[in-house]
């Protein structure tokens, strides 16, 4: 099955680069892409390589976003199963500051300044200096104060936000259009094994779902602030929506058939994104959404207008 390419950048991307630098764990790309998911030794018997070689390469490559592994239950004990992310990688040596200083719009919005919503417990809103309102009393998703928030979540239901649309003010066309966000699933507690369907919508029309595996308390964020508590929410993962005349995929996999056209932009004087949980998702393992000054990333909701 194709698992479609990821487009880099030589300077902005160094990391994934020294994870490629090496022929052993390129051959250990190649063999995941041709044979599909394989665990280590599997992987060390087809390549003759010494399993610590293995097992360290498989780390760096998980670490640059090429690899997934996962843990699993075996005959005896448990292995790791590792599979690739992309069939193809892309290079660019391309002038990235001037591209995006001509050809890129880019809109932060904070996480708490979403324009309707419509929201389930358990939930709850914080900001950097305290909870604003009361936790899992949905009303409160309606205090001004949530222009403050840094974290949000809730169980079930939407936040929706409403962005500029500056190609229409500015009279371009747009090539592409990304929407970057750092997520998890949500549960009372915390649980890596959660897993939850995270839906974007944009306009109105369902651009794609990603599975969150957790919810994710095994450790402090980078930049979550030291009252929050441990068993809170920690972390998520950024994801990227990109929507093309092609399709839409997230982190460069395909995953609807929801294209630029679909959108209706000429007719719109703004962009509405819509996060949460779909009425008929499988995982209804609700949503942690993260913005500035928590999490791994501590930003705002991003929104890329790439420009023809």
């Amino acid at each position: 099955m194709k698992k479609g390419f990821l487009a880099i950048n030589a300077e902005r991307d160094a990391s994934i680069l020294r994870a490629l630098s090496a022929p052993a764990r390129v051959s250990m790309l190649k063999l995941l892409c041709s044979k599909g998911a394989m665990n280590i030794n599997e992987i060390t018997q087809a390549l003759g390589l010494p399993q610590s070689t293995v097992a360290t390469g498989i780390q760096m490559l998980e670490e640059a976003g090429l690899v997934e592994a996962k843990v699993m239950k075996a005959r005896k004990g448990s292995q790791k199963i590792c599979r690739a992310l992309y069939d193809e990688i892309l290079v660019s040596f391309e002038d990235a500051a001037r591209k995006t200083q001509e050809n890129v719009i880019e809109v932060a919005m904070p996480v708490g300044l979403y324009t309707s919503c419509e929201t389930h417990a358990p939930c709850g809103l914080c900001s950097t200096e305290g909870v604003i309102g009361l936790l899992d009393v949905p009303d409160y998703f309606l205090d001004p104060n949530r222009m403050q928030a840094g974290l949000i979540w809730f169980g079930r239901g939407y936040v929706e936000y409403k962005f500029p649309n500056n190609a229409k003010i500015l009279n371009r066309e747009i090539e592409a259009i990304e929407f970057a966000m750092e997520l998890s699933s949500e549960v009372p507690g915390t649980n890596p094994d959660w897993p939850s369907d995270i839906t974007l919508w944009a306009n109105g029309i369902a651009i794609g779902t990603w599975t969150s595996p957790g919810d994710y308390g095994d450790k402090r964020g980078a930049f979550t602030p030291a009252w929050w508590k441990l068993e809170g929410s920690q972390y998520g993962k950024l994801k990227t929506w990109r929507i093309t005349s092609r399709g839409t995929h997230i982190d460069g996999v395909r995953v609807s058939e929801a294209t630029l056209l679909d959108l209706n932009l000429q007719q719109h004087s703004s962009i509405k994104l819509k996060v949460g949980i779909a009425d008929d998702a499988k995982h209804m393992g609700g949503i942690n959404i993260f913005g500035r000054g928590f999490g791994n990333y501590g930003r705002d909701i991003t929104m890329r207008l790439h420009l023809i």
